[in-house]
């Protein structure tokens, strides 16, 4: 969500840019520039909390067989008022142990800090910082990768998010895939976790008018989905569900 679009109407996202350096980084191994042993999968599916994580796609990537693995899941359930943070560890903990039994190299991630971008997330923060402390946990099975995106205040900037405030936005995206290579030992392109140069003030008008739009345009039918048990991803099936050469 929130990043360029895809000639076939998808998103982007940072999972296809970081596909694309390991491809690339592939092509450059193989004679003729082709890159047949690299094949990409990509089950996310927006607004999923880690029980359909768990139940609908564990099963399907750890048959895939896959040698990496990037996992981002919880967060969707903390952002829930009575979110069971005690399920969500033993549910995450279950799917990055299910991926490594197969071999797999594992990438997790930290939230972000939400407190300093966004009025009333406050609440958010003791059971993100418990699944932050979590995460670290289990990144100490080496075979296991954390990106810690809570540790980068450049995600405090509104310029690294889309409209909605809660998906990246391209230059979020772009970022987030820089720290996965970081994590993986590849070489750094760019400090990821830098600021942005500083930005034009925005007027009173301006910020009142953002808001509004966020408010009828995205926090309104959040709320009209949580109140009667709907997601943003029902019904959307997985990006790309199978283990396929990528380009």
């Amino acid at each position: 969500m929130g990043d360029d679009r895809l000639p076939d109407g998808h998103y982007r996202g940072w999972a296809d840019r970081v596909a694309d350096v390991l491809a690339e980084e592939v092509r450059g191994q193989v004679h003729g520039g082709e890159a047949p042993g690299f094949r990409y999968a990509n089950l996310a599916v927006r607004g999923k909390l880690i029980g359909q994580i768990h139940d609908e796609q564990l099963a399907a990537a750890t048959a895939m067989g896959a040698d990496l693995v990037t996992l981002a899941g919880g967060l969707n359930d903390v952002l829930r008022p009575g979110c069971d943070i005690a399920r969500v560890e033993r549910l995450l903990g279950r799917c990055a142990g299910g991926l490594r039994a197969t071999g797999a190299t594992v990438v997790l991630f930290t939230s972000t800090d939400p407190t300093r971008r966004m009025a009333g997330s406050s609440r958010l923060l003791p059971a993100i910082l418990r699944m932050k402390a979590f995460v670290h946990e289990l990144g100490q099975d080496e075979g296991v990768a954390v990106v810690d995106l809570f540790s980068a205040p450049c995600f405090d900037d509104r310029r690294l998010w889309a409209e909605d405030r809660l998906h990246l936005s391209p230059e979020g995206h772009r970022r987030v895939a820089e720290g996965v290579l970081e994590a993986l030992g590849r070489p750094a392109a760019f400090d990821w976790r830098a600021p942005l140069p500083p930005a034009a003030p925005r007027g009173r008008a301006e910020r009142l008018r953002a808001d509004a739009r966020w408010l009828g345009g995205h926090l309104g039918p959040w709320i009209g989905r949580r109140l009667t048990g709907r997601s943003s991803g029902d019904g959307r099936p997985p990006k790309r569900a199978e283990l396929l050469p990528y380009r």
